[in-house]
This record gives C-alpha cells, structure tokens and sequence, in this order.
C-alpha cells in the first residue's frame, strides 16, 4: 500500500547513534518501556539509538558540557510529558541536569543559571498538552 503523505515532529536537531544508559535518582514506581526511553522502578534510564533531541533550551549556547545533561532531561521530560512518570518527578529531572552538566565541566555558576531557567520556564515542556504535534506533507 502506498501512503501520499509523511506524518512527522519537528523541532529536533541531535539523534543518538549509540544507546546511552545511567542511573537516575528517579524512580517512577513502575518500570517504563517506550520506543526510545526505558526508565525502570530503580532509576535505571536507556535512552535508545535513533532518539532524537532539541538540545539545551532557551538563551543559551549547545556547548558538550550541556549535551549529556540536555539528553536526559528531554528524555525525563518526555516520560513526564506522556504521563508515564508523575509530574512530581520534575524537580528531580532538572535536578539530573545540572548533575551531569556539572559533571560535564560546565561551571558551577551557568549551572544555577540553568537550573533557575528551567525551574521557572520549564514547567509548561513537562505538560501533556505540550507534546510536539504531528505533521503531514505534502
């Protein structure tokens, strides 16, 4: 059967070519399992090959001290977006962030700066409704 139209998200720019797996201090209470996401009862995240990614949000610069952190965060995020973690998690999940942007080599200062960007304007990305919407073409 052949299809006329491509159904499609925009807003991506990264994509994983390797799985990338780390424990998280997020325990959903349940395990997870979605096409690119597995979060299990213990905190155990498998962000899988072929998941796509905008990258750090906002104001900011996509340095690789901000890469690692921006995956997990999308990605905890997106479980949270499609209510496969409870909302409660949130804080937690931007709390990863800056963890492992720390971590990463980014100072301590860009860090808090981050943290209070995404505790003030990341609450809406963690909301069902803001689920990116699939598009058709042509």
């Amino acid at each position: 059967m052949i299809k006329e139209h491509i159904y499609y998200r925009d807003g991506y720019k990264y994509q994983l070519v390797a799985s990338y797996e780390i424990k998280t201090s997020i325990h959903p209470g349940k395990d997870v399992d979605t096409d690119y996401i597995t979060l299990d009862i213990n905190g155990n995240l498998t962000i899988k090959k072929g998941y796509a990614w905008d990258g750090p949000s906002g104001p900011t610069i996509d340095t690789p001290s901000f890469m690692r952190g921006s995956l997990v965060h999308d990605a905890l995020y997106q479980l949270i977006r499609e209510e496969l973690v409870d909302y409660s998690w949130r804080k937690e999940a931007d709390k990863e962030l800056v963890r492992l942007c720390k971590e990463d080599g980014m100072s301590a200062l860009r860090a808090w700066w981050i943290y209070q960007g995404v505790r003030l304007g990341g609450g809406n990305s963690a909301i069902a409704e803001m689920e990116p919407p699939i598009k058709r073409a042509p």
